[in-house]
């Protein structure tokens, strides 16, 4: 179940993925109006849909023009769409031009309250909020309702399966129901009264799914990112009034990213194209020089931005993981699978010249090894996911750690074996998993087969995985895929790092 939704929703982006959930609330809410079970009518959702769009679309590309950067149209709809379902529908002049006053602010929120590429504020909920201290228009997030719960759970699920982000929707979830159901107990308002007015009449779940886990105002770091959740469930329901402030959820969620802006990396990353080199035939890998010393801890990932013409629905910013170890010479690498019909961002970073600087927005992840050396460790990889490992594996070979480790890589062929040398170097025990025999290994390598990697495989090549502590990386369907192996084959502890990209 979980490889072939995976699968499902590998075909398109990130931000595809939620344009996409996003437009199936809005149609289902086009005919619940129809039908007259809404409070406003098809034409005004319409027409505010249109307004939002519109204003946002040329409030971005005119923003484009002055700072000129290509505007990435894919995060501008998201926007729009965002703040479709805060606002009442209307066909009020007024109404619409506070509705189209709030898009512009979002988009400019990216451009005038960003740093380093980083959006302080979450556009759609500084939108919101401006609009309601001006008094044109008040929030009321008229999604929430019982009668569109379902195309909103069904979407908000299909979100935090892709960013794997479901413990921080849980977060938030049952803290902000916690203190619905605390507050109306005060009032003699039943448990359970309590419970159904925080799912039914409040938009926790279109809040959670849509807005909270936005991911150019998350910390880096999980725990980080739990204790905003935490931090946005407490306030999403407090009800108070100071002078043009009102408690609402966009405020809530404005707290929450200022809190996340001061955990994160503020201070921008900088990086020198060195050069390219092939790794494998379908890969390569790129080396940078930080133009200041950039901190990270092995198996942490980085997102890149590179504008470029001719932009495709994935954008100019992409997260991948470091591949290089820190302070290897004041050098950080990446290397990635380059299909014949790559992204246009993977075709702008194939294209670059040696000496071009690139940005980067932020460093972060948990795929990090455990702090006990003593802890037993199987490193799963599966193609290009051999990344993070590669990093691990190179500092603990720097700085002199002596760690008990097993290396299962699959790859598609034996020529895609990436960093072979680094591995070899690392001096781990390494068992490759490929269609056929690799023609020669390094001392302490092994072949186990032709896959795919199944349960049987892993008690076979590792007798003691369920002993181990399990590290898996790679694209979302075959970490799946592996995932289920590892759990047959007895592994009590996995912990995943997904190349989900945007």
């Amino acid at each position: 179940m979980t490889a072939w939704l995976d699968r499902i929703l590998g075909r398109v982006t990130m931000y595809g993925l939620v344009v996409i959930c996003l437009v199936a609330i809005a149609a289902v809410a086009l005919v619940r109006s129809a039908l007259g079970q809404l409070s406003f009518s098809p034409l005004a959702l319409l027409a505010s849909g249109a307004v939002l769009l519109l204003s946002s679309y040329l409030a971005n590309g005119v923003a484009g023009l002055i700072v000129n950067t290509r505007p990435q149209l894919s995060s501008t709809a998201i926007t729009a769409l965002l703040l479709l379902f805060i606002f009442p529908p209307t066909l009020d002049l007024l109404g619409l031009a506070a509705l189209a006053l709030a898009s512009v602010v979002a988009v400019l929120a990216k451009y005038l309250l960003a740093f380093r590429g980083r959006h302080v504020f979450n556009p759609a909920a500084l939108g919101a909020f401006v609009v309601g201290l001006t008094g044109l228009n008040f929030s009321v997030w008229w999604v929430a309702t019982p009668l569109l719960l379902p195309v909103v759970a069904i979407g908000a699920f299909l979100v935090l399966w892709r960013t794997r982000r479901f413990p921080l929707a849980l977060v938030f979830l049952v803290v902000a129901t916690a203190n619905v159901v605390v507050r109306s107990a005060v009032h003699g308002v039943p448990v359970v009264d309590g419970i159904s007015t925080a799912l039914l009449s409040l938009p926790l779940v279109f809040f959670a799914g849509f807005m909270l886990d936005e991911p150019l105002t998350l910390p880096p770091r999980r725990w980080q990112q739990l204790a905003e959740a935490a931090i946005v469930g407490v306030l999403f329901y407090l009800q108070f009034t100071a002078g043009p402030l009102t408690s609402t959820p966009e405020f809530a969620l404005l707290i929450g990213n200022l809190l996340a802006f001061f955990a994160g990396q503020r201070r921008g990353i900088r990086l020198v194209f060195l050069g390219r080199s092939p790794l494998t035939a379908t890969s390569w890998r790129f080396d940078f020089r930080p133009l200041a010393p950039v901190r990270f801890t092995p198996g942490q990932h980085m997102e890149l931005t590179l504008p470029h013409a001719k932009t495709d629905s994935r954008g100019w910013r992409r997260v991948f993981s470091i591949a290089s170890a820190p302070g290897d010479g004041g050098t950080v690498r990446f290397a990635m699978r380059l299909p014949e019909r790559s992204s246009s961002f993977k075709a702008a970073l194939l294209a670059l010249e040696p000496g071009a600087v690139v940005s980067a927005t932020s460093v972060g992840g948990d795929f990090v090894l455990p702090k006990d050396l003593g802890r037993p460790l199987l490193l799963v990889a599966a193609g290009i996911g051999i990344t993070p490992f590669v990093s691990q594996l190179e500092h603990a070979a720097a700085v002199g750690e002596r760690r008990d480790i097993v290396l299962l890589y699959s790859v598609s062929s034996p020529d895609e074996l990436a960093f072979a040398e680094a591995l070899r170097a690392a001096g781990c025990r390494v068992i490759v998993v490929s269609p056929t025999p690799p023609i020669e290994l390094p001392a302490g390598w092994s072949w186990a087969g032709a896959g795919p990697v199944t349960a049987a495989m892993i008690h076979s090549a590792v007798p003691d995985a369920a002993s181990r502590t399990s590290y898996l990386s790679g694209p979302p369907e075959l970490v799946a895929s592996l995932a289920k192996a590892l759990r047959r084959s007895g592994a009590r502890r996995t912990v995943t790092d997904v190349f989900i990209g945007y």
